[in-house]
């Protein structure tokens, strides 16, 4: 779990974030064959595809493809190859694209899986499955999100946010002020040559990695669980999110890396316990109503300071 606890703060805030990447980092994380994120993953493209795979009318992915394809190959030298053009090989799942054609022998449902989809999205699709990390283009020029392929959103509905302007992507957001404020600056900030990152977290009643809001209705705290019933059903949901910087297009490719523990298995010493106990009092009433937790923050800060040894 690459999550970094030490960005669980007080007093909380809805904020941009964004740290330098060190060298070496990476951005990316094959699936493997049995991988929760690529179980729901296909799932979702055998589905609901049309909800995932979007692109704003006119809009040329093929660099921001290309940036992917290269660094799933620099990074995954042993899982992923890439012959600078738009043939990809995905070798721990047993598929390639060339051009727009499907080729392996790997799992028979993930071919099929690709082979339904258009033409044109059977190259992303491959790329979601192979990769953990859900994508997304931010224009650096109009600040816009011209094209995404997100299979596991965070009760957000990814055709709602297509073609958008940064801002109004985020306009329903609780406490956004900084965000919505930012918007343009950090559009011209990620698609320059520096490579960035940030880190989102959260506690919810639904393990689930896809939680479109479609699909996925709100899950709730029930009310006659005590603080270890409730803490028992509880997942850590988490978000490491990057930047892969396309300076000469004015562009950069967003990735979002979900990934849910149970709340017992992530805050695993007083430590962190605390951390997290400082950082959920802090939360304003806002931030809690939009995050589904105002009915549940009580029982939840018991836990934790039970956990934390806090007297």
């Amino acid at each position: 779990m690459p999550f970094d606890f030490a960005t669980v703060v007080a007093p909380f805030r809805m904020q941009p974030g964004l740290r330098r990447m060190v060298p070496g980092a990476l951005h990316l994380t094959p699936n493997a064959p049995a991988a929760r994120a690529l179980r729901e993953k296909l799932d979702v493209l055998q589905h609901h595809a049309s909800e995932a795979l979007l692109a704003a009318a006119g809009f040329d992915a093929a660099p921001a493809l290309r940036a992917l394809m290269r660094q799933a190959s620099v990074e995954h030298a042993d899982a992923f190859a890439w012959d600078g053009d738009r043939g990809f090989d995905a070798a721990r799942l047993g598929w390639s694209i060339r051009g727009d054609a499907v080729h392996g022998e790997g799992p028979p449902e993930i071919g099929d899986c690709l082979c339904a989809l258009p033409p044109e999205w059977r190259l992303p699709g491959l790329l979601s499955l192979a990769l953990a990390e859900d994508f997304a283009v931010i224009d650096g020029a109009t600040a816009h999100i011209p094209w995404l392929a997100v299979c596991l959103p965070s009760h957000w509905a990814p055709q709602e946010k297509v073609g958008r302007h940064f801002a109004q992507v985020h306009a329903p957001v609780a406490d956004n002020q900084l965000l919505i404020t930012a918007a343009e600056h950090l559009a011209r900030l990620v698609t320059g040559a520096q490579r960035w990152e940030r880190f989102v977290w959260t506690l919810t009643a639904e393990p689930r990695l896809m939680q479109h809001p479609h699909h996925v209705p709100p899950a709730k705290w029930p009310v006659a669980l005590d603080a270890d019933g409730l803490a028992a059903m509880a997942s850590f949901r988490t978000e490491h999110q990057t930047f892969i910087p396309l300076p000469e297009a004015r562009q950069a490719v967003f990735t979002i890396l979900v990934e849910s523990l149970p709340l017992a298995d992530a805050v695993d010493t007083p430590e962190r316990a605390r951390q997290l106990h400082a950082s959920l009092a802090s939360m304003n009433a806002e931030v809690l109503v939009y995050r589904g937790l105002t009915d549940a923050r009580d029982r939840l800060l018991g836990w934790l300071a039970a956990v934390a040894q806090i007297e």
